[in-house]
């Protein structure tokens, strides 16, 4: 083996071979594959904050020469040092040198500890084993609220469009009722007007008329009205008699109320026959609200003698109930706009995954009192004795920029006694199902929920273990 060098020659070879697998294993020892640029094998040693320079058998010797403990990767020699776990199998990260060879295992290879009398285990293939598992097990359930958080969004968008076709349709009901009350308005107008001027020329051909006793316009007169009103003849008629021998033209089974008896009275409850002329008696001789009960009106009076007025005043009492009909129900169409372009107006995140929670309420009771938030609404606090008091009303979505919908914010509540109004911020965090998961007041009259939902949970972009080693 030796034939072409003496013996003593091949044993300097030797020694500088083994010198040479000593320097490398010592510079190696502590470093990460991407530090190794800086510790390639030389006559010199920069330090790696560039601070100084020294001969390279002088790295990993046990003693600090670099003030950034660049020197000493491998040892405990310089106090702000750092070790790498290479941990294969498992996390790699680093410890402060000042772990290395204390006699404790810090790194699962058990690469910290190679001169300590320490028998540490390779458990690393153990731990990424259990930690695999675990964050599969965590993906598995992540993935299932990912699949509800798609669900969710997708019932978001469907109920959007919902929604803008449905105030798309509304706002074609309430053109064509509104077209319906400019022709039902008009149509009432000149209805009425009709008939008042039917009444009118009614009156002033009887005001005319021949008074003889043969004339067909001759009213019976007020006096006998009166008598027949004036039950227990004591010169005045009263509410009770009006209730008890008057009743509505249009519904004769229908009693008159003490209010209504009142107001024919002109504000009365006993009237004489010159103040029964004032009042009751016009509208008896018109005949178009009260009639005594069991004849068809006052005799002579104008709904009694003429079918033309009564078929223009029914014909003017149908367009008010008609006009009265749409206008209601205009009435109802246009709130219903109203409240579905405030709800459409509200922003729902992104993907208007959040819109799922409008309408919706969720409780959680703590203590003596159970705690109620309402999402795009108001927050609130009942306690034993029932008594609710608002912790505010919804304002705004508060998150950061990066995440603006993961928090939100209810303000202007009610004042506290001697401190400032109730304000509610809620938390929205990653979870299966959607729920109030807690409550504290962290200062007076703040208070701060926790609102679990699936529409909050992210994908994982990083799973752990993944490190800067700068």
């Amino acid at each position: 083996m030796f034939t072409n060098c003496s013996l003593g020659h091949c044993h300097i070879v030797i020694a500088v071979i083994l010198w040479s697998i000593c320097v490398d294993s010592r510079k190696i020892r502590g470093i990460s594959l991407s530090y190794k640029r800086f510790y390639r094998e030389r006559k010199s040693f920069l330090c790696i904050d560039g601070s100084k320079m020294i001969p390279f058998d002088q790295v990993n010797d046990d003693y600090c020469d670099c003030m950034d403990g660049s020197d000493e990767p491998g040892t405990a020699a310089c106090p702000n040092g750092r070790f790498y776990c290479t941990n294969l199998g498992y996390r790699s990260h680093y410890i402060p040198s000042s772990r290395v060879n204390d006699g404790i295992c810090d790194c699962c290879d058990a690469s910290d500890e190679y001169r300590s009398q320490t028998p540490c285990q390779n458990t690393c293939r153990n731990l990424g084993q259990r930690e695999r598992a675990e964050v599969e097990g965590q993906t598995r359930v992540l993935g299932e609220r990912l699949r509800l958080k798609q669900l969710l969004i997708e019932e978001g968008v469907l109920t959007w469009r919902e929604k803008q076709a449905q105030l798309r349709d509304l706002q074609r009901v309430s053109d064509d009722l509104q077209t319906q009350l400019d022709d039902l308005r008009k149509e009432e107008a000149r209805r009425k007007e009709e008939a008042d001027s039917l009444r009118e020329r009614e009156i002033g051909a009887r005001d005319t008329a021949d008074n003889s006793p043969t004339s067909p316009y001759r009213p019976e007169s007020p006096i006998s009205v009166f008598k027949e009103l004036d039950s227990n003849r004591d010169g005045s008629i009263t509410v009770d008699e009006v209730q008890a021998k008057l009743s509505p033209v249009q519904d004769e089974e229908h009693a008159l109320s003490e209010d209504e008896a009142v107001a024919l009275l002109g504000g009365a409850h006993r009237v004489d026959l010159s103040r029964f002329e004032e009042t009751l008696w016009t509208s008896l001789r018109t005949g178009d609200s009260v009639t005594i009960k069991g004849r068809r009106g006052v005799p002579g009076s104008l709904a009694d003698e003429d079918p033309n007025i009564k078929a223009a005043v029914s014909a003017a009492e149908k367009a008010a109930a008609d006009l009265k009909r749409v206008e209601d129900a205009y009435e109802t169409v246009y709130m219903e706009i109203r409240d579905l372009r405030e709800k459409l107006s509200i922003d729902y995140g992104s993907e208007r995954e959040f819109l799922f929670l409008h309408d919706q309420c969720f409780q959680l009771k703590v203590y003596e009192y159970i705690y109620e938030l309402c999402p795009f609404s108001q927050v609130t606090q009942k306690s034993a004795s029932g008594e609710v008091v608002s912790l505010g009303k919804w304002g705004s979505w508060a998150g950061p920029p990066e995440n603006p919908y993961c928090q939100m914010r209810y303000e202007s509540g009610e004042p506290c006694w001697q401190g400032p109004t109730r304000n509610t911020m809620v938390m929205l965090i990653c979870g299966t199902e959607t729920a109030l998961r807690s409550v504290k007041e962290p200062s007076k009259c703040q208070y701060v929920m926790e609102l679990q939902t699936p529409v909050s949970c992210q994908p994982a972009l990083r799973q752990r273990g993944i490190h800067s080693e700068l």
